[in-house]
Protein backbone atom coordinates (compact mmCIF):
# COMPACT_ATOMS: atom_id res chain seq x y z
CA UNK A 1 0.00 0.00 0.00
CA UNK A 2 3.09 2.38 0.96
CA UNK A 3 3.68 2.12 -2.86
CA UNK A 4 0.37 3.38 -4.02
CA UNK A 5 1.44 6.79 -1.87
CA UNK A 6 5.38 6.99 -1.03
CA UNK A 7 6.78 9.02 1.14
CA UNK A 8 8.81 11.98 0.14
CA UNK A 9 9.98 14.92 1.70
CA UNK A 10 8.24 18.37 0.47
CA UNK A 11 11.59 20.38 1.44
CA UNK A 12 10.57 23.40 -1.07
CA UNK A 13 7.39 23.94 0.87
CA UNK A 14 9.21 23.43 4.16
CA UNK A 15 11.68 26.00 3.46
CA UNK A 16 9.53 28.60 2.16
CA UNK A 17 7.30 28.28 5.32
CA UNK A 18 10.66 28.39 7.56
CA UNK A 19 12.05 31.44 5.53
CA UNK A 20 8.20 32.82 6.45
CA UNK A 21 9.02 32.13 10.46
CA UNK A 22 12.17 33.89 10.60
CA UNK A 23 11.37 36.95 9.04
CA UNK A 24 8.35 37.37 10.80
CA UNK A 25 10.25 36.81 13.97
CA UNK A 26 12.76 39.19 12.69
CA UNK A 27 10.38 41.80 12.18
CA UNK A 28 7.54 41.23 14.93
CA UNK A 29 8.18 41.15 18.41
CA UNK A 30 3.98 40.70 19.87
CA UNK A 31 4.45 36.98 21.46
CA UNK A 32 0.33 37.06 20.44
CA UNK A 33 0.94 37.84 17.07
CA UNK A 34 4.30 35.21 16.65
CA UNK A 35 1.86 32.71 18.06
CA UNK A 36 -1.08 33.11 15.64
CA UNK A 37 1.76 33.09 12.80
CA UNK A 38 3.39 29.61 14.26
CA UNK A 39 -0.18 27.47 14.44
CA UNK A 40 -0.80 29.10 10.96
CA UNK A 41 2.17 27.64 9.15
CA UNK A 42 2.23 24.20 11.66
CA UNK A 43 -1.29 23.66 10.60
CA UNK A 44 -0.72 24.47 6.48
CA UNK A 45 2.44 22.30 6.79
CA UNK A 46 0.74 19.35 8.33
CA UNK A 47 -2.25 19.56 5.63
CA UNK A 48 0.60 20.06 2.60
CA UNK A 49 2.60 17.73 3.50
CA UNK A 50 2.72 13.48 3.11
CA UNK A 51 0.69 12.21 3.35
CA UNK A 52 -2.36 14.25 3.76
CA UNK A 53 -1.02 16.64 0.85
CA UNK A 54 -0.35 13.75 -1.35
CA UNK A 55 -3.62 11.90 -0.81
CA UNK A 56 -5.71 15.70 -1.72
CA UNK A 57 -3.24 15.87 -4.61
CA UNK A 58 -3.43 12.28 -6.12
CA UNK A 59 -6.08 10.34 -4.51
CA UNK A 60 -9.26 11.81 -2.59
CA UNK A 61 -11.81 14.77 -3.30
CA UNK A 62 -12.37 14.59 0.02
CA UNK A 63 -8.82 14.96 1.44
CA UNK A 64 -8.60 17.75 -0.87
CA UNK A 65 -11.79 19.17 0.25
CA UNK A 66 -11.00 19.18 4.07
CA UNK A 67 -6.98 20.38 3.06
CA UNK A 68 -8.82 23.51 1.57
CA UNK A 69 -11.16 24.18 3.76
CA UNK A 70 -8.53 24.04 6.79
CA UNK A 71 -6.56 26.35 4.82
CA UNK A 72 -9.38 28.73 4.19
CA UNK A 73 -10.92 28.66 7.84
CA UNK A 74 -7.90 28.05 9.88
CA UNK A 75 -4.42 29.24 8.13
CA UNK A 76 -5.80 32.45 6.38
CA UNK A 77 -6.95 34.34 9.19
CA UNK A 78 -4.47 32.95 11.81
CA UNK A 79 -2.22 34.56 9.64
CA UNK A 80 -3.93 37.63 9.19
CA UNK A 81 -3.99 38.30 12.46
CA UNK A 82 -0.42 37.78 13.00
CA UNK A 83 0.42 40.89 10.86
CA UNK A 84 0.75 44.21 13.36
CA UNK A 85 -1.90 46.89 11.99
CA UNK A 86 1.89 49.00 11.71
CA UNK A 87 3.44 46.50 9.35
CA UNK A 88 -0.29 46.38 7.39
CA UNK A 89 -0.32 50.07 7.02
CA UNK A 90 2.99 50.17 5.28
CA UNK A 91 2.52 47.31 2.82
CA UNK A 92 -0.88 48.61 1.82
CA UNK A 93 0.38 52.51 1.98
CA UNK A 94 1.34 52.69 -2.21
CA UNK A 95 -1.21 54.10 -3.79
CA UNK A 96 -1.87 50.76 -6.63
CA UNK A 97 -1.85 48.42 -3.39
CA UNK A 98 -3.96 50.75 -1.83
CA UNK A 99 -6.58 51.10 -4.85
CA UNK A 100 -6.32 46.85 -4.84
CA UNK A 101 -6.86 46.29 -0.86
CA UNK A 102 -9.76 48.54 -0.71
CA UNK A 103 -11.81 47.04 -4.18
CA UNK A 104 -11.11 43.77 -2.38
CA UNK A 105 -12.01 44.64 0.59
CA UNK A 106 -15.77 45.27 -0.01
CA UNK A 107 -17.79 42.43 1.18
CA UNK A 108 -20.21 42.04 -2.22
CA UNK A 109 -16.39 41.86 -4.26
CA UNK A 110 -14.78 39.53 -1.80
CA UNK A 111 -17.42 37.32 -1.76
CA UNK A 112 -17.36 37.23 -5.48
CA UNK A 113 -14.02 36.48 -5.48
CA UNK A 114 -13.89 33.74 -3.00
CA UNK A 115 -16.59 31.70 -4.87
CA UNK A 116 -14.90 32.20 -8.35
CA UNK A 117 -11.31 31.11 -6.75
CA UNK A 118 -13.14 28.61 -4.64
CA UNK A 119 -14.90 26.76 -8.00
CA UNK A 120 -11.53 27.25 -9.92
CA UNK A 121 -9.46 25.24 -7.32
CA UNK A 122 -11.65 22.31 -7.15
CA UNK A 123 -12.61 21.89 -11.00
CA UNK A 124 -11.65 19.04 -12.70
CA UNK A 125 -9.21 20.61 -14.97
CA UNK A 126 -7.44 22.27 -11.89
CA UNK A 127 -7.61 19.32 -9.94
CA UNK A 128 -5.91 17.16 -12.93
CA UNK A 129 -3.29 19.49 -13.46
CA UNK A 130 -2.28 19.45 -10.07
CA UNK A 131 -2.14 16.17 -9.40
CA UNK A 132 0.07 16.06 -12.55
CA UNK A 133 2.70 18.88 -11.26
CA UNK A 134 4.22 19.32 -7.83
CA UNK A 135 4.75 22.84 -9.00
CA UNK A 136 1.19 23.35 -10.43
CA UNK A 137 0.14 21.63 -6.69
CA UNK A 138 1.96 24.51 -4.70
CA UNK A 139 0.89 26.92 -7.23
CA UNK A 140 -3.39 25.69 -6.64
CA UNK A 141 -2.04 25.95 -3.01
CA UNK A 142 -1.30 29.08 -3.22
CA UNK A 143 -4.47 30.44 -4.57
CA UNK A 144 -5.96 28.76 -2.19
CA UNK A 145 -4.54 30.62 0.64
CA UNK A 146 -4.76 33.64 -1.05
CA UNK A 147 -8.54 32.77 -1.51
CA UNK A 148 -8.93 32.33 2.28
CA UNK A 149 -7.38 35.66 3.42
CA UNK A 150 -9.87 37.68 0.72
CA UNK A 151 -12.68 35.70 2.35
CA UNK A 152 -11.51 36.60 5.80
CA UNK A 153 -10.64 40.62 4.98
CA UNK A 154 -13.99 42.03 5.79
CA UNK A 155 -14.66 40.14 8.33
CA UNK A 156 -11.79 40.33 10.51
CA UNK A 157 -11.61 44.24 9.08
CA UNK A 158 -7.85 44.89 9.95
CA UNK A 159 -6.87 46.47 6.59
CA UNK A 160 -6.89 50.05 7.22
CA UNK A 161 -9.10 52.08 4.96
CA UNK A 162 -11.06 49.36 4.04
CA UNK A 163 -15.30 48.91 4.79
CA UNK A 164 -15.33 48.26 8.62
CA UNK A 165 -18.44 46.61 9.29
CA UNK A 166 -20.43 46.46 12.11
CA UNK A 167 -20.64 43.49 14.40
CA UNK A 168 -24.11 42.44 12.82
CA UNK A 169 -22.52 43.02 9.37
CA UNK A 170 -19.20 40.94 10.17
CA UNK A 171 -21.65 38.07 11.16
CA UNK A 172 -24.08 38.06 7.91
CA UNK A 173 -21.13 38.32 6.03
CA UNK A 174 -19.51 35.24 7.45
CA UNK A 175 -22.32 33.21 7.59
CA UNK A 176 -23.62 33.88 3.71
CA UNK A 177 -20.80 33.63 2.53
CA UNK A 178 -20.97 30.11 4.17
CA UNK A 179 -23.56 29.37 2.11
CA UNK A 180 -22.19 30.58 -1.60
CA UNK A 181 -18.49 29.15 -0.92
CA UNK A 182 -19.44 25.25 -1.36
CA UNK A 183 -20.53 26.24 -5.13
CA UNK A 184 -19.71 22.71 -6.27
CA UNK A 185 -20.67 20.49 -3.79
CA UNK A 186 -24.21 19.70 -4.72
CA UNK A 187 -22.46 18.46 -7.88
CA UNK A 188 -20.51 16.21 -5.96
CA UNK A 189 -23.47 14.73 -4.56
CA UNK A 190 -26.16 14.12 -7.46
CA UNK A 191 -23.52 13.36 -10.22
CA UNK A 192 -23.87 9.60 -11.29
CA UNK A 193 -19.82 9.11 -11.66
CA UNK A 194 -16.69 10.57 -11.18
CA UNK A 195 -15.97 13.88 -12.20
CA UNK A 196 -12.00 13.44 -11.45
CA UNK A 197 -9.99 11.19 -13.61
CA UNK A 198 -6.54 12.09 -12.26
CA UNK A 199 -7.58 10.96 -8.67
CA UNK A 200 -6.84 7.20 -7.70
CA UNK A 201 -6.17 4.48 -5.53
CA UNK A 202 -9.13 5.56 -3.50
CA UNK A 203 -10.29 1.91 -2.38
CA UNK A 204 -6.72 0.41 -1.86
CA UNK A 205 -5.93 3.45 0.25
CA UNK A 206 -8.84 4.84 1.68
CA UNK A 207 -11.53 1.76 1.22
CA UNK A 208 -14.51 3.76 -0.74
CA UNK A 209 -14.55 4.01 -4.41
CA UNK A 210 -14.22 6.79 -6.47
CA UNK A 211 -18.03 7.84 -6.56
CA UNK A 212 -18.28 7.23 -2.96
CA UNK A 213 -15.08 9.62 -2.04
CA UNK A 214 -16.77 12.63 -4.59
CA UNK A 215 -20.72 12.59 -2.89
CA UNK A 216 -18.54 12.63 0.97
CA UNK A 217 -16.70 15.37 -0.30
CA UNK A 218 -19.89 17.13 -1.23
CA UNK A 219 -21.15 16.60 2.29
CA UNK A 220 -18.12 17.51 3.96
CA UNK A 221 -18.01 20.67 2.12
CA UNK A 222 -21.11 21.98 3.01
CA UNK A 223 -20.65 20.62 6.78
CA UNK A 224 -17.07 21.66 7.28
CA UNK A 225 -18.51 25.57 5.71
CA UNK A 226 -21.60 25.82 7.78
CA UNK A 227 -21.16 24.50 10.88
CA UNK A 228 -17.57 26.69 11.73
CA UNK A 229 -18.79 29.94 9.86
CA UNK A 230 -21.84 29.92 11.54
CA UNK A 231 -20.31 29.56 14.70
CA UNK A 232 -18.38 32.47 14.35
CA UNK A 233 -20.97 34.46 12.69
CA UNK A 234 -23.03 33.69 16.46
CA UNK A 235 -20.07 34.03 18.37
CA UNK A 236 -19.25 37.49 16.94
CA UNK A 237 -22.94 39.00 16.99
CA UNK A 238 -23.23 37.62 21.28
CA UNK A 239 -20.33 38.35 22.19
CA UNK A 240 -20.91 42.04 20.94
CA UNK A 241 -24.25 42.23 22.74
CA UNK A 242 -22.78 40.79 25.88
CA UNK A 243 -19.49 43.23 25.95
CA UNK A 244 -22.02 46.30 25.72
CA UNK A 245 -21.25 46.96 22.01
CA UNK A 246 -24.13 47.87 19.47
CA UNK A 247 -24.56 45.03 16.98
CA UNK A 248 -25.09 48.17 14.36
CA UNK A 249 -22.15 50.34 15.27
CA UNK A 250 -19.06 50.11 12.60
CA UNK A 251 -15.84 50.91 14.66
CA UNK A 252 -13.49 53.51 13.32
CA UNK A 253 -9.56 53.24 14.11
CA UNK A 254 -6.81 55.33 13.67
CA UNK A 255 -5.53 53.13 10.93
CA UNK A 256 -8.18 54.22 8.97
CA UNK A 257 -8.03 57.91 9.65
CA UNK A 258 -4.70 58.02 8.17
CA UNK A 259 -5.67 56.46 5.10
CA UNK A 260 -8.75 58.21 4.40
CA UNK A 261 -6.49 61.55 5.09
CA UNK A 262 -3.81 60.18 2.56
CA UNK A 263 -6.47 59.05 -0.10
CA UNK A 264 -7.76 62.59 0.38
CA UNK A 265 -4.20 64.47 -0.05
CA UNK A 266 -4.02 61.83 -3.51
CA UNK A 267 -7.19 63.25 -4.79
CA UNK A 268 -6.36 66.47 -3.99
CA UNK A 269 -3.23 66.15 -5.91
CA UNK A 270 -4.49 64.74 -8.85
CA UNK A 271 -7.36 66.90 -9.45
CA UNK A 272 -4.23 69.92 -9.25
CA UNK A 273 -3.09 68.46 -12.00
CA UNK A 274 -5.90 67.91 -14.15
CA UNK A 275 -6.24 71.53 -13.90
CA UNK A 276 -3.14 72.18 -14.54
CA UNK A 277 -2.61 74.70 -17.13
CA UNK A 278 0.06 72.93 -20.28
Amino acid sequence: MLTLLPFHWHLAEVFVLALVLWLHHTVVTDARRRHFLFWSLAIFLVVTIWPMGDLAARVSLTVATVQRLVIMLAVAPLLLQSVPTDILSRLTRPEPVDAIVRRVSHPGVAIVLVTVLGTLTLSTPIVDWGAGSALARDFILFIVLVTGLLLWVPALAIMPGAVRLSPAGRAGYIFGSALVVTSLSFVWIFATHSLYPSLHNQFALLHMSPLFDQQLAGFVAKLGCYIPMGAIAFTIFFRADDAGVSVDESPLHWADVERKLLRLEREQARAIRRHRPQ
